[in-house]
């Protein structure tokens, strides 16, 4: 096959975006104790990692393994590799792959994203690479198959009067759209970088380490569906997966961080079902070319990944204001910080504030148990982001280790947040335009899902009227189901109805960024994923964000919002939450939660009122404290 280009398809993936899976999220604690054959977890090590990144040696390899085990099964796969951070490394097609896909979710459904089958295969292989790398850490190795398990709309899937997986929803993350996520085109290495189909779901994307340490991800389509797995009950001969498990030869996730060595509400996580088997020749000699992915691998040359936790991967440890918490920070190509505490440009929040925001939540979470990481006991690890009103970002830090998807979603659910609880929503989600779906061709209004909000909550003043919505909340009106996970019940006024919902056209989340996904996939690289200033990376819909208010006497005024990811959903919520309350016990000027009566869980239903927090179990580690978010 000749050297081809595609072109940038932007945020075509936005959505795609499949599902992605992540912070494992939520629920439940970690799995049993380490076996004794079992690798050590090496903790993490952040800028003193210098050697623990792939070589254009180790690239190589990784594309051969998976070349010599497609020969060997009679495949033609599409292979892409990139680091911790998302820069892509190599992209290799091989003689014969098809050069697109078709989206499947598996349930027979029509709209969204479902039957798409022009999209280039090279943009599936890097987006299921991008969620083996951003799902993954030094404490939990999650695989693309470990995100479908935990996006469906049962978990786990198939099993009946089960809520939602405790990630629904992720899938719609690291858009090409997104104003937080990078563009290769700026010819630098720092990341995070963007995801073409956004987060993947579909078997075939595993996670790399090297020395034990994370280092990037891998990704392969050969199979030409792009789906997930309906059914975990059974095991799967996933080609796609073989494929990869044949390429992180020599590059596994150390055994006692495998997803399958974590549960999640007491049910043990999925890592991969397929097994690999053959050895290996020089990239030269095997049958196919580097593929030139316009926006993502230009030239088609293999290179090296970068050193995560250095200044050149974009994410390194702050020297000045969070350093007595061990944070991180994002940083430009001066090695500044991107996202330092700034005062909103409305002046409703100061720069003191956003910071004592983020210091107080880091705090929380250095003292957090981890609900998804190996071994037992580790802290949780997590991205913390403060909004303005209009959800410009006022600062955003990181503990050290902490899944890379979790910086887009952690803004995703402040946005979401503050989004939801302004007054003037309902006026700017009624004037956007239909969603245009592409096979068949077919439009989904905007304005319809106000309308049924307003009649579900029986509320004709939603979204004008100031009610005080949590990210929690904004998920309980998502999902097809309501209350979540309770059969023969009617879908939230934000879902598509059960008998055509599908992690691809799951209702308002992808209506308002498709229109966005069929601009990049004509090329279109600019910034905005629904036409709304304030949702600028896209809407979420799992737990872990808030409103954030200033109370002076009788006047009470929302001024923006923060946002958590990373960890178990009750973690995210409990750190966003208790943040924002010990923020203003420190600051003491009326900058903090929503009253109480203001808050969506006062809204009664019939199928049960909203939620508005959830906070795990004897959270903390040496501590047997509970009910930590009760009275606030």
């Amino acid at each position: 096959m000749t050297e081809r280009s595609f072109p940038n398809w932007g945020r075509l993936g936005q959505s795609l975006v499949l599902a992605l899976v992540l912070p494992l999220w939520a629920c439940g604690g970690s799995g049993g104790g380490s076996s004794a054959s079992a690798p050590a977890v090496v903790p993490d090590c952040g800028s003193a990692c210098m050697a623990d990144r792939l070589s254009v040696a180790d690239v190589e390899t990784i594309v051969a393994q998976t070349v010599v085990q497609a020969q060997a099964q009679g495949a033609r796969a599409t292979i892409a590799v990139t680091d911790r951070v998302g820069n892509v490394l190599a992209v290799f097609s091989m003689t014969g792959a098809a050069e697109t896909f078709r989206v499947d979710g598996g349930r027979g459904v029509r709209g969204g994203l479902e039957q798409v089958d022009v999209l280039p295969s090279a943009a599936a292989a890097i987006s299921k690479a991008l969620t083996g790398a951003y799902l993954s850490s030094a404490g939990n190795a999650f695989s693309t198959r470990t995100a479908s398990q935990i996006i469906q709309e049962n978990f786990n899937p198939q099993e009946t009067s089960q809520p939602s997986g405790p990630l629904f929803g992720v899938q719609f993350s690291q858009l090409s759209c997104s104003d937080l996520m990078r563009r290769a085109t700026d010819n630098t290495s720092l990341g995070p970088k963007r995801a073409p189909l956004g987060l993947s779901a579909d078997p075939g994307g595993l996670p790399v380490y090297k020395n034990g340490r994370l280092v990037g991800g891998v990704g392969v389509i050969a199979d030409g569906v792009y789906g997930l797995d309906l059914d975990i009950r059974d095991v799967d001969a996933d080609l796609d997966e073989q494929l990869a498990l044949a390429a992180v030869r020599g590059f596994e996730a150390p055994f006692d961080i495998l997803a399958s060595r974590i549960t999640a509400d007491g049910r043990s996580l999925r890592y991969a079902d397929a097994t690999a088997t053959s050895p290996l020749p020089a990239l030269s000699a095997l049958p196919g070319s580097l593929t030139e992915v316009g926006g993502y691998f230009s030239p088609a040359t293999v290179r090296a990944g970068v050193a995560f936790g250095t200044a050149d991967s974009g994410i390194r440890k702050d020297n000045t204001t969070f350093a007595p918490l061990g944070g991180y920070i994002l940083v430009d190509a001066a090695n500044n910080n991107l996202y330092p505490p700034r005062s909103s440009m409305d002046g409703l929040v100061s720069a003191a504030e956003a910071q004592q925001l983020l210091s107080s939540a880091l705090e929380v979470a250095n003292r957090s148990r981890a609900q998804i990481r190996r071994p037992n006991g580790s802290a949780a690890q997590v991205s913390i982001s403060v909004v303005g009103l209009d959800g410009e970002i006022l600062g955003i830090v990181r503990t050290p280790d902490a899944p890379v998807f979790g910086l887009d979603v952690a803004v995703q659910k402040a946005r979401s947040a503050a989004f939801f609880s302004k007054a003037s929503s309902a006026a700017a989600l009624s004037a956007l335009p239909d969603a245009k779906y592409l096979k068949p061709e077919a439009v989904s209004p905007i304005a319809p899902y106000l309308t049924h909000l307003r009649s579900f909550l029986n509320r004709p003043t939603a979204l004008s009227d100031g009610l005080a919505f949590s990210a929690r909340s904004i998920g309980n009106l998502a999902r097809p189901m309501f209350p979540d996970g309770v059969a023969s019940t009617d879908n939230g006024p934000l879902s598509k109805p059960l008998t055509s919902w599908s992690p691809f056209n799951v209702g308002l989340q992808l209506d308002l960024s498709i229109n966005a996904i069929v601009n990049a996939a004509m090329g279109d690289l600019s910034f905005g994923c629904t036409g709304l200033p304030n949702l600028q990376n896209g809407l979420q819909i799992f737990p872990g964000g808030f409103p954030l208010y200033r109370v002076s006497g009788n006047t009470v005024q929302l001024v923006g919002a923060v946002g958590i990811s990373g960890d178990g959903v009750d973690q995210d919520d409990m750190i966003a939450f208790l943040g924002i309350a010990n923020a203003s016990r420190i600051l003491g000027n009326g900058l903090g939660h929503a009253p109480i009566s203001m808050r969506a869980d006062g809204i009664a239903l019939p199928g049960g009122r909203l939620r508005y927090v959830q906070c795990p179990q004897a959270p903390f580690n040496n501590s047997d404290e509970q009910n930590v978010c009760a009275g606030l």
